[in-house]
Parts: C-alpha cells; structure tokens; sequence
C-alpha cells in the first residue's frame, strides 16, 4: 500500500513539497500512479474526470478560480475534489484559495505547496510514482554485466554462481549483485537488477567469506543497477540428460511477466564456465544484431543437402 506520507518522506524534499493543510490526510492511499490538472473539470464539464489521481493546481487553474463568482468557485472545487481524492499540491508557492482550504481540511486531503513550475512538477511526480510503483520482486542468483549483457546467473546452492561471477569480474566485467537481486520492471517493459544497499559490491566465496569488489578490484568493476537481459542456468553435469549441441531452440523464462532469454549451461570438472558465459553474452549481443550463428549453419546444411540431391537426380 502506497501512502501520501511515503511519496512525501521519500520525494519532500526532490519535489520542495511544504504541507500547508490536511496532516490527517497523509495516510491517504495513493491507488494510481497518476497525476492530473483539473483543466476543464473546473468548468463544470467532468466526463473522464479521474478522480482517484493527485491533483495538480498550477498558475492557470488559481487565476481561473479566481476570476469565478465565490458560490461557483465553491461548486466547482466540490465536484473534483472528492473523497478519492489522494492529495492536491499547489505550483510555484500560488497560495491556495480559502474554499480550496476549507475543502481539504474538511474532507482530510493533505494539501501541499512547492516552488516548482506545474510542468516541472508534472514530469518529475509521475516519474517518481511510476518508479515506485513498478513491479518488483526478489530472486535467488549473481547479476553481473558482461560485455554490456545483464547476466544473472541462478543455480542450486554451492553449484558454483559466484565463483563464476568471480572469475568474470577478474576478467575485467562488472558485479551488480550477489545471492540477493532485487528485480524491477521499467518503464518499457524491461527489467532492472540491483542489490540491496547493505550487501552491495560484496561476495560471500565458500572457503575464504564475505569480500569487496570494489576494493579488491576496483570501483570500475561494480555498478549499482544493470537490466537484466538474460537468465543462465548452472546445474551438475547428468550423462543421463540431453543438451542442446545446436541452439536452434530458443528457450525463455518469465520474470515479473517479462519474457527472458533462458540458457542451462553443465558444469563439470575441465570446462571453463566463465568462458561459456562470456561466450553466450557475445552471442546473445550477435542475435540482438540480427545474426545467428545456430540458423546460419542449419541454412548452410539445408543448403548443401538440397545441392547434393539435385546434382544426385541429374546425373545418369
């Protein structure tokens, strides 16, 4: 549940917001993402009027309500200001009319000032609000960046995840996180990983224990954030199991409903796993190119298969 209160204790201060009326108002529940000017609301017409959205007064709305008789100003502010309504926040520190006042005290509505312009306002609120109320999750596994690839890499316990992330980052590639990533869907519809502040540019490698990237290997090693563009899998080598020797089959996982790449890569005694991974980041930037190596091959053998049956008929 997002609150008046959270959006004020965590954006006040980015945002200039000064409460001048409606304290009762701050664990109102904020239901959408959204904000709105009243615009024609004020002139009575109120079809699609949003009511559920903060309400935004900027320079235009006060002077309108203004120039309104006092009996219609009254009116008119008591149909969009509703009891769904979040809060209403006043641009360029206009002060509020007092039936604007008398409305947000009586119905509770926190009733906010900033300095900022009303456009200024609008594009850094709803930018805010989108980011908070993006969908987020947490998972098992080590995002690292490599060649400019958010990898996350997941498998069972003691398998070998970060010591792969490890051997990665001793290649000059970058940790995001370890064990713990915190999953955020953007706006677009892509995800981001980060992790969480207290374990962030930190390890825990079985046998030696918690250490710092950063300091080990330099600030140019670690980031904060990386979208995650795709998912690889560590498991035991199984002779009894069958892997895939051409990649022609594309394989995908969900993730915050968000469609991933998806690759499970054997891990046993002789093969290089931090070559793999570099090599299925190169590889996955290739097919973001447009080229696939896998396709291009079967092509080639099609190709030549069919030759071999022409020339196999025209001859005698």
């Amino acid at each position: 549940m997002y609150l008046v209160n959270d959006l004020y204790e965590r954006h006040g201060k980015r945002l200039g917001l000064e409460l001048s009326i409606g304290k009762a108002g701050m664990n109102r529940r904020i239901h959408v993402p959204e904000v709105q000017r009243p615009g024609l609301s004020l002139s009575g017409y109120l079809k699609n009027h949003a009511a559920k959205r903060i309400l935004i007064f900027g320079k235009v709305e006060i002077k309108y309500l203004r120039d309104l008789e006092p009996e219609v100003r009254i009116s008119r502010l008591e149909a969009i200001v509703t009891e769904n309504t979040p809060a209403i926040i006043i641009t360029r520190r206009f002060r509020p009319p007092k039936e604007l006042r008398a409305l947000a005290e009586k119905k509770s509505i926190a009733l906010f000032r900033t300095h900022l312009t009303t456009m200024n306002l609008l594009s850094k609120l709803t930018f805010l609000l989108t980011e908070d109320f993006a969908l987020t999750t947490s998972c098992h596994g080590t995002l690292v960046e490599v060649f400019g690839v958010g990898v996350l890499i997941q498998g069972d316990s003691s398998v070998g995840k970060s010591e792969a992330a490890l051997g990665l980052i001793e290649r000059g590639h970058r940790l995001i996180s370890d064990d713990i990533v915190k999953v955020k869907k953007k706006e677009g519809g892509y995800l981001e990983g980060s992790g969480a502040a207290l374990t962030r540019h930190h390890m825990e490698i079985r046998g030696i224990g918690i250490i710092n990237v950063a300091y080990l290997y330099g600030a140019v090693c670690v980031r904060n954030e990386k979208s995650i563009d795709l998912v690889v899998r560590l498991e035991a080598w199984r002779e009894d199991q069958f892997y895939d020797r051409m990649g022609l089959e594309e394989n995908y996982m969900s993730l915050l409903e968000t469609k991933l790449p998806y690759h499970i890569l054997p891990v046993k005694p002789g093969r290089d796993v931090v070559l793999l991974l570099e090599t299925i980041a190169l590889n996955h930037r290739l097919k973001d190119m447009g080229y696939n190596s896998a396709q291009e091959f079967n092509a080639k053998v099609l190709d030549l298969t069919m030759t071999k049956k022409r020339k196999k008929k025209a001859s005698p």
